[in-house]
């Protein structure tokens, strides 16, 4: 199989985490080093990183992030299966005003490095952004973008074809898998 398409088939959005496990911060750079080459609007490379390791700084961020919106009955993970690291993605508003995609574009390549690597990890911009930037001490030429959740995965993600009823949301099933509903690759092309 294509290595290229086992590593975007493996990446998935992972919520929950062996928390006890570190991720080293050197693994953190070289990640973030994925995203220093990738693509960039204009070649302007505005983004900057807050790398996150430690169970102090990790207990400053989760409390601002919003975890999956499909699933209302859960607010996020427990203690135990939290993320053990962070990346935060920001703007910097010297450089541009406009990010553009590149911020996407870098968190998708940081989880392809990251599945890579065996970890796995999920984009939250969902994100109580004041909140993070008082409880970090982000400067306000900083725009908040992403956080990137990182870990150890301990769920079982499940890609399987939207049904019958057309219905997209993610579910868990009663062992705990997720479940993510994807269109077709037909229903997808045009013409």
């Amino acid at each position: 199989m294509d290595p290229v398409y086992n590593l975007i088939q493996t990446n998935r959005s992972y919520r929950r985490f062996v928390e006890r496990e570190p991720v080293a911060r050197e693994t953190l750079k070289e990640l973030i080093d994925l995203a220093r080459l990738s693509p960039s609007a204009a070649n302007l490379q505005p983004l900057k990183y807050i790398i996150s390791n430690t169970a102090q700084k990790n207990d400053l961020i989760f409390p601002h992030l919003a975890w999956a919106g499909y699933l209302k009955d859960w607010s996020g993970p427990c203690a135990g299966e939290r993320p053990s690291a962070y990346i935060v993605i920001l703007g910097d508003t010297d450089i541009s005003t406009s990010f553009g995609c590149d911020h996407g574009i870098c968190a998708q390549s940081i989880l392809l490095g990251a599945t890579a690597r065996g970890l796995g990890g999920c984009m939250i911009a969902s994100i109580q952004k004041e909140n993070l930037r008082l409880a970090l001490s982000i400067p306000s030429r900083y725009e908040i973008l992403l956080v990137i959740a990182l870990g150890k995965p301990v769920e079982r993600v499940i890609v399987e074809e939207v049904g019958p009823s057309g219905d997209i949301r993610y579910w868990r099933d009663a062992e705990g898998a997720h479940h993510v509903p994807k269109r077709t690759l037909e229903e997808l092309i045009i013409g």
